[in-house]
This record gives structure tokens, C-alpha cells and sequence, in this order.
């Protein structure tokens, strides 16, 4: 039964607290695939401040047997799929509520509630997923004590988990009860139902105990399927830095004497921070260095520690309602960043994270952010929650925090995580009062100053643009920047206020030198001194201008240094300053940014060179970039002080979905021809470079996931893939040979993956062999399967041959749609991944894309929602693309049976 005739739009102003508190939940199930009982037992009073009304529980999908109040039958309706109960005592007594319901959780192929994978049982509650086990008010803002005991076939289901602390387990007794067995667990915190969680399965488990800080026992345990647990040392690991971690960092220690998680290989999201029982997908616990990447290494460290920091900021403070969603998110991605950083170690390492964090939020949140599902931090609306799972309320959430932190110092942000702790442990609360928080702690900082204003990134959608004007007067010595705002329109808000915005910044001398600042006490704009060389200016206006006296000649400004406001930059920069600040630029993400700008500025000037000629265009020529920044990008990979992580990052060109973004309208297929031209002259004037390169970073000795030995991989990696690209245009088969040899000899997935993508990625005839091989050696493990189907389906499409071949890879047998990691793997590397492939100019990506959406819908809205997004920028599409994809979504919200998650992403791109 899908939701759809339940749709409607939900608005942030119309929040109300609950009418009903529920104290207490008890609940027993007895677990059956086919067919689980639950007896949900819950004591419930009414709210003194809410006018009296009747409890109306929200249900989805469930069998109702039952409802007793005070232990006697009991009258209900049904209003839709929800049960209201209207006949309930009056007065401030609790209520006792006995509900019985069953459901089916092999058929919830939605992987929301209670489901099955694999003969295991799971479960899936945020955000609205706990109406598909029982009657509840499923909401964030009621929190409850629970007890959960599980009933099963032992023999099938030995491991029997839920929140908290196991308080009981044993065999049962009693006719009917033959081969079955029990445990109770009693969760000792508060939690609202999206983070209940139970597990259920024939699982084994990795175990370490560790001592806090303040001297408390814990019992660790990552549970996965037998035949898994000897990759899963570096969850262990990474859970273990974790707990560590966020002890020294904002002394926050774990507050259960048992933490546990649980890997299953169908879920819809990364993982999911139910307290002290979080769910992973299996693509972010499971590691070896025979099956796992550098960048599944890091994934796993950052995901594990994500769900961990949640247990603070998510579970012991909550959101008052999904329209703060970012509360928890976009805190939590700030720790795990900065988790990530602080682990990584080095500056330049620290650096190399900042970077990458980066390049999603431009290439996928500033997109978000421009097209027609542009939100606020926090939104005031929606139709379905889960469509708001968004890099916006991620990604720009964090970004939001950072900027926090930037206003009040490090320290400064520690005394006001404090603050909200002390404030408010245990309660549900708003966006609001965490920055209230972290202002009334720093009382004499710009954010305290500015904190109403500042609240605006929380309020407005949008990318702001930030335009940048320097003077210098050499005869005062004085250099006047002036810096103005805007932000474009975005659907609901054609109208913007000023923001708060920090500006880093610093000035470089002729020779490279970072010059001393120093700003005039008159100016009116706050400022916050790093370094001498290095501030943090608050834009708080429309526009202004500060002078900095003493600037001894004309320097080139860096400004926006580690990228200190999500915001785009507007500044006129020769090519020979953008050249300056890439060779001696102190901060090391404005030295990678400035050569993307070069980058970025050479793609569009060749593009616009093609649209000018229409039809006429000739060939691409075989030098787009001119001979100094091709030396330039030589002068980075010799660079013997850069870090080799550094060095891969600073000699990639912007991508595709960059510099599709800085056009309108785009000619996808004239983007990827000049992106492809680059990358091919890069490859072949720079052959020798690339040689050195590998020669230099092919052999790191025996495989540790460090940062180190990773970026030394990672720039073998790329040099490999650019001499097997020179090779496709000299016809050379040296390297491609020496390639597939190396991908025979690897002694880690990463060198081994890295020579299959450089084969695959320059169309080398020698792919094909090496692919069959690939597919034969780990034909048996179902996370190295999906790199090997998403490799294939983002490869290059040589005369059209990209969507036959996503077409046979959705045949083989390994293939399975009901898996989300599969069908990410090929449909989403298809159509998102793989943007020359996509945009055919007979629109039969588009038909393809809305087949698959449809298709999805009926299986798993969640996972649909999320691929119908690939289209969100149709209406910046040139002809004859534009009117192919809006034909496609034109099938699409022509299906008169979508899910809310996919009719609100539809109707959202056709709106004007």
C-alpha cells in the first residue's frame, strides 16, 4: 500500500506540541519473517499544556489485532492508515495502552521498519519508519524509557539485539516454544522512536573492552555475517579513535556500558546512529586491504565516527521536529570532519580533507542550492521527509557550524557545545538553541554580535556570492579591499538579506612572501587576527570596504582561505595571479583553488569558443591550455615539499559537473569533449612527469591505510590512468601493458583497483581481459562486486556503447535491483556518474533514467527519489537535451501510482 493519498505539505509554522506523552515502552515481539507479532505496552498522559484531544497514533502498512486501555478492550477508528483513540480518561493520570499488530517483514522490500536481509532481521526507524512496527506518535519530541524483549527460533536467530543494556536472556519454556529463546534489553536514556533499533540473525562479532577516561568499563562489539569478521578490524579501530577522540576533543565520554555495530548489505543510507545499536550498510564496516580501497578506509573511519558522535548530538539532544534536522546532521558532519582532519595528522593532510569536503559541496550542494529542490539549512516545508535528506542539511549544515566555530574560536566553540550540553541534555530542541548556545558562551564574539543575522544561513536558500575589489595606493601604502554580497533567487525567496559571512584572507608579496596585516581600527567591520599574516574579516553588509595600512607594494589578495564561508567567490585574477598564488600561496587550499579556477576559466573560454561557432565548430584543437599552466601542473607534481595527496588533488581538473554548472544553457556532450581534450593534453605534453610520478609513489611497502601511504597510491593511481590516456592517442601500448601487469601484481585493492579504472578510463583494449578477470576473483564478495559494476557503467561511451552496456550488466545474474548498493552501483553510476554516456542527444538516457525511476518506486521510494534528483537541472540543458529530459520526467509524473518521496522531486523540476 503506498502512501500516496496521505500527501501533504507539512509547514515548519505549524509545529505544535504533542497532545500525549508516552513515558514508558514495553514491547515484545515475536519474530517470524513472514509474519511478526508485536504487543507494544505503553503508558501515556496527556500534555497539561495542549488542549485536550484524542491520541492519534500514526500506522503504516500494519495488521491491527487489538487495543486495550487500562487493561479492557477498547473503541478505536482509523483515519487513513493511523489509529485515533478518542474515548480515553480525562485528567493528568497516565493511561496504560496495550496495542497488538503484526506485520511482514520479508515483503518490506521499502527497507523502512522492520525488514529482512540476508535470513537476518533489521530495522530502519528514522525518519518516519517506526509507524511501519507499531501504533506510535512518530515524532522527535516524544522520548520515552523503552524495554524490548525478542522471541525466536534460536537456531536461526542466535543473536537477539536492541538498545541499551541486556538485562535477560535465556531459553523459553511452555508448549509452542520448542527451539526458541529470548532476551530482554532495557535502554537506561530517554530516546524518541526514530532511534529504536532491534537486529535478529545468525551473526558473529568482533569484541574489545576499553576503559574512559573517567575510569568506566565499555564492552565494544561490531556484529557481521559469519565469513566477515576478519574485516572488520578497522571499524573496530576506527569506533575505538572515535570514543577517544570526542573524550579529549569536547569531553563528551560513552554513556552505555555496551556499544554495538551491526553491518547489513541492504539499507538505504550509510548507517544509522539508533542509540548504542547503530545499523551500517556493510560498505562502511567491511575492510581488507585484498577487498577495501584507501577511500573505503576512510569512509569507514568517517562513517563510524559520524554515528558514534551522534550519541551526543542526535541522541542525548534531539531534533523538536524534522525541520531541524540539521541540528544533529550538520553538527555531526562538522565532528566527523573534523574527526577526519585531526586523524589524518599532518597540515597538509588536513588540507587534502578540506579539499575533498569541498569539491562535494560545490559540485553537488551549490547544484542543490541553484535548482528547483533549493531549501534552507532548515526548511519550512515538506511533502516527504526523506526527500530532505539533502547535502544541504548535511554538507551546507556543516559548513553552518564551521562558520560558528570560525566566529567564537576553537576554544570558544568547546565552551559552547558545554553550554548546550548543560542546557539541554535529554531534550528535543531547535537550531536556535544550539547556536543560542554557542553565542551565550562567547559573549564578546562577532557571532554573540551578529547571532539574529547570522541565523539567516539557517532561514535562506541559496549559494552567496561574494564579489571582491582590491586597490592599492602605492604612495600610502595602503591596499582597500572592498567586498559586496548577494544571493541569487531560489523558489519561495526571490529576496535575500545580507548574511554573515567570515572572510580568511591574507596578501602575497612579488616573491611569494605572505605580507603582514594590518587593518585600521576605524573600520567598522569585525575582524579576527589568526596569524600576521593571516584574518578573518566579518562581512555583515550589502558591502564594505576595509583598508589595510602598511602593505609595503601591489599584492595578490588570497581570500576565502580553507574555504571559510560556503560561498562563491567573484574576482578579476589574471592568469599570472592565479599562477602566483598556485606556486607560494602559505594556505594550501587556496593554492589547489587557485589552479581550479585556471582550470575552470580555460574549459569555459573553449567552450564558448565552440558555441560561438555553432555548427560550424571545428575539431577541438589540441592545445586548450596554454604552455604555462601545463608547466605550472609540471612544477606541482616535482614539487619535492608537496605531499603526494596534495599533488593528485592540485593537478586534477575541475570536473564536469563544475563546469557544467558555471554555464547556462549547457551543451553536455561540448563539456565533455573540452574536459576530455584537457585531460588528454595534460596527458601527453606531461607523459614524462607522469612517469616520474609513478616511478616515485608505485611502491609503499607493506599496506597501511595512512594518509601518507594513500596519497602516494592515489598519485600512482593518477599517473597511471594519464599515461594509458597519452597512450590512447600515440597508439603506444607500453603502458597500457605495464598497467594491466600492475594490476596482476597488486597487493591491495587500491593499486589493483586504481590499474583496472586506468585500463577501463582510456578505452585500452586491455580492459576487456582484465575485467573478466576482476569479476572471476571476487565474484563471491558483494561490496568489490559493486565497484566492478559501477566501473563498467561509468565507463567512457565509445560510440554510443555506454547504455548498451548498463543495459547487459542489469542482466547478469548478480545483479539485483532490490539491493540499493547494487543499484546505486550501475543505474546511479550511469546516470550520474557518467555525464557523456547520459546526455545522448536521442534522449534514450533520459527514457532510461525514467524507466529506472518508476521502476524503483515500486520497490524502495527512497532509493527512486534519490536517482530521480539526477535530473533536477534539466531546464539549464541546451536543445535537443532539454526537451529529451523533459519528456522523460513527463513519463515519469505521468505514472498515476508515485510515491510521495517521487511526486515531490517530479513536481518540484516541472514547477516553473
Amino acid at each position: 500500500m503506498m502512501r500516496e493519498g496521505q500527501a501533504h505539505t507539512v509547514y515548519r509554522a505549524d509545529y505544535q506540541a504533542p497532545a500525549w506523552w508516552i513515558d514508558t515502552v514495553d514491547l515484545t515481539f515475536d519474530l517470524d519473517p513472514a509474519k511478526t507479532r508485536v504487543l507494544n505496552k505503553m503508558r501515556v498522559r496527556r500534555n497539561p499544556d495542549v488542549p485536550a484531544q484524542p491520541l492519534h497514533l500514526n500506522g503504516d502498512e500494519l495488521n491491527l489485532a487489538r487495543v486495550m486501555v487500562n487493561g479492557a478492550a477498547s473503541s478505536f477508528k482509523m483515519d487513513g492508515s493511523d489509529l485515533v483513540l478518542e474515548n480515553l480518561p480525562e485528567g493528568s493520570d497516565p493511561v496504560d495502552l496495550e496495542i497488538f499488530t503484526t506485520c511482514m517483514p520479508e515483503k518490506n522490500t521499502k527497507l523502512m521498519g522492520l525488514y529482512t536481509s540476508s535470513g537476518s532481521f533489521f530495522t530502519q526507524c528514522e525518519a518516519e519508519g517506526f509507524r511501519r512496527i507499531t501504533y506510535f506518535l512518530d515524532r522527535p519530541d516524544v522520548m520515552a524509557m523503552y524495554t524490548v524483549t525478542l522471541r525466536a527460533n534460536k537456531a536461526q536467530f542466535p543473536v537477539l539485539l536492541s538498545n541499551g543494556n541486556l538485562v535477560e536472556q535465556g531459553d523459553l519454556q511452555g508448549p509452542g516454544n520448542e527451539g526458541r529463546h529470548f532476551a530482554k534489553w532495557v535502554d537506561p536514556h530517554k530516546k524518541p522512536c526514530y532511534l529504536f533499533a532491534l537486529v535478529a540473525g545468525n551473526l558473529v562479532a568482533r569484541e574489545q573492552k576499553i576503559k574512559s577516561r573517567a575510569g568506566n568499563e565499555h564492552l565494544l562489539q561490531v556484529f557481521v555475517r559469519p565469513g566477515d569478521l576478519e574485516k572488520t578490524e578497522h571499524a573496530m579501530n576506527s569506533l575505538m579513535a572515535s570514543i577517544a577522540w570526542d573524550e579529549a576533543r569536547f569531553g563528551l565520554s560513552l554513556d552505555l556500558d555496551r556499544f554495538m555495530i551491526v553491518a547489513t548489505g541492504d539499507f538505504n543510507m550509510g548507517a544509522m546512529e539508533n542509540k548504542g545499536l547503530n545499523i551500517f550498510n556493510t560498505k562502511y564496516v567491511l575492510a581488507s586491504q585484498a577487498t577495501a580501497t584507501d577511500a573505503d578506509y576512510a569512509n569507514i573511519e568517517s562513517v563510524v565516527g559520524h554515528e558514534y558522535f551522534h550519541n551526543w548530538t542526535g541522541d542525548r539532544v534531539t531534533c523538536r521536529d524534522w525541520f531541524q534536522l540539521s541540528l544533529k546532521e550538520g553538527l555531526t558532519v562538522f565532528r566527523d570532519q573534523e574527526f577526519s582532519m585531526d586523524m589524518a595528522g599532518s597540515a597538509s593532510a588536513r588540507a587534502v580533507k578540506r579539499i575533498d569536503d569541498v569539491r562535494v559541496l560545490r559540485t553537488v550542494q551549490f547544484p542543490e542550492d541553484a535548482g528547483p529542490m533549493a531549501h534552507p539549512v532548515r526548511p519550512d516545508s515538506y511533502l516527504e521527509i526523506n526527500n530532505f535528506y539533502t547535502v544541504t542539511i548535511y554538507e551546507k549544515g556543516s559548513e553552518v557550524v564551521r562558520m560558528q566555530s570560525t566566529l567564537v574560536g576553537r576554544e570558544g566553540f568547546a565552551k559552547g557545545m558545554k553550554l548546550y550540553f548543560e542546557r539541554h541534555d535529554g531534550q528535543a530542541v531547535t537550531c536556535d538553541d544550539f547556536a543560542q548556545a554557542i553565542a551565550d558562551a562567547n559573549p564578546d564574539s562577532p557571532l554573540a554580535q551578529h547571532l539574529p543575522q547570522f541565523k539567516r544561513w539557517y532561514s535562506q536558500s541559496g549559494t552567496p556570492r561574494v564579489a571582491a575589489q582590491g586597490v592599492y595606493d602605492a604612495e600610502a601604502q595602503t591596499y582597500t579591499l572592498t567586498l559586496t554580497q548577494s544571493c541569487p533567487a531560489t523558489p519561495g525567496q526571490p529576496g535575500k538579506e545580507p548574511f554573515v559571512i567570515p572572510v580568511t584572507l591574507g596578501l602575497l608579496a612579488d616573491d611569494g612572501r605572505s605580507l603582514p596585516l594590518t587593518i585600521r581600527p576605524s573600520q567598522a567591520l569585525s575582524s579576527i587576527a589568526h596569524s600576521a599574516t593571516n584574518h578573518t574579516v566579518v562581512l555583515t553588509e550589502a558591502s564594505h570596504t576595509i583598508v589595510f595600512d602598511g602593505v609595503e607594494q601591489a599584492p595578490a589578495p588570497s581570500l576565502l582561505r580553507n574555504f571559510s564561508a560556503p560561498v562563491v567567490l567573484q574576482i578579476e585574477e589574471s592568469d599570472d595571479a592565479l599562477l602566483h598564488l598556485l606556486a607560494h600561496d602559505e594556505d594550501a587550499f587556496n593554492r589547489w583553488e587557485a589552479g581550479q579556477r585556471l582550470g575552470l576559466r580555460f574549459a569555459l573560454q573553449a567552450i564558448a569558443a565552440r558555441s560561438t561557432a555553432g555548427a560550424d565548430a571545428p575539431a577541438l584543437q589540441a592545445n586548450l591550455l596554454p604552455a604555462s599552466f601545463v608547466q605550472a601542473m609540471r612544477d606541482v607534481l616535482r614539487d619535492p615539499q608537496l605531499d603526494a595527496a596534495f599533488k593528485d588533488l592540485a593537478v586534477t581538473l575541475p570536473s564536469e559537473a563544475y563546469i557544467t554548472e558555471q554555464l547556462d544553457p549547457v551543451d553536455p556532450q561540448t563539456v565533455h569533449a573540452v574536459r576530455e581534450a584537457m585531460r588528454q593534453q595534460l596527458a601527453t605534453e606531461l607523459a614524462a612527469d607522469w612517469a616520474w610520478a609513478y616511478d616515485e609513489c608505485s611502491n609503499t611497502g607493506a599496506y597501511v591505510p595512512d594518509a601518507v601511504s594513500a596519497g602516494k597510491r592515489a598519485l600512482a593511481g593518477h599517473a597511471l590512468l594519464m599515461l594509458c590516456v597519452a597512450a590512447r592517442a600515440s597508439g603506444d601500448q607500453v603502458w597500457p601493458g605495464k598497467t594491466l601487469q600492475r594490476y596482476k601484481d597488486a597487493g591491495n585493492m587500491t593499486d589493483r583497483y586504481n590499474a583496472l579504472s586506468a585500463l577501463v578510463v582510456s578505452g585500452s583494449p586491455l580492459a576487456d581481459a582484465a575485467i573478466q578477470s576482476f569479476h572471476q576473483l571476487f565474484k563471491n564478495d558483494e561490496l568489490v562486486l559493486d565497484k566492478w559494476f559501477a566501473l563498467q557503467a561509468g565507463a567512457p561511451d565509445i560510440n554510443g556503447s555506454a547504455l548498451p552496456a548498463v543495459r547487459a550488466l542489469m542482466k547478469q545474474p548478480d545483479f539485483n535491483i532490490k539491493n540499493p548498493n547494487r543499484a546505486r552501483s550501475v543505474i546511479f553510476s550511469y546516470c550520474n556518474g557518467n555525464p557523456g554516456g547520459f546526455h545522448r542527444a536521442d534522449g534514450a538516457g533520459y527514457a532510461f533514467w525514467a524507466d529506472q525511476v518508476i521502476a524503483l518506486d515500486a520497490i524502495n521510494p527512497q532509493v527512486a527519489a534519490r536517482l530521480a534528483r539526477s535530473l533536477d537541472r534539466w531546464k539549464k540543458l541546451a536543445e535537443p537535451y532539454r526537451q529529451a529530459a523533459g519528456d522523460a520526467i513527463a513519463k515519469v509524473a505521468a505514472k498515476p501510482k508515485l510515491s510521495n518521496d517521487v511526486r515531490e522531486v517530479i513536481t518540484r523540476a516541472m514547477a516553473d
